[in-house]
């Protein structure tokens, strides 16, 4: 199916895009980070626009969930980092 390759693109993206949401905007500020992140994700899809924005509202559910995978284990990151 193809849409399989489309999420496998958009996990590759999510840990970058919630490391470049982090950095320009710090901590705090979620709901700001996650829009940011998705932002990201939508923009380095590999389609024409009018293809990313059908792929962001077919997959925006796909989406936040990926994104919010990737700062737990971001986060699990940084307990581990404090840990040691």
């Amino acid at each position: 199916m193809i849409f399989s390759n489309v999420k496998t693109k958009i996990k590759e993206l999510a840990y970058k895009a919630v490391i470049t949401a982090e950095e320009k905007l710090g901590s705090g500020q979620g709901e700001a980070k996650k829009k940011l992140a998705i932002q990201y994700i939508v923009n380095y899809l590999p389609f024409s626009p009018i293809i990313k924005t059908i792929v962001s509202t077919l997959l925006s559910g796909f989406i936040d969930d990926v994104i919010e995978i990737a700062v737990h284990y971001m986060n699990s990151l940084s307990d581990e980092k404090i840990g040691d």
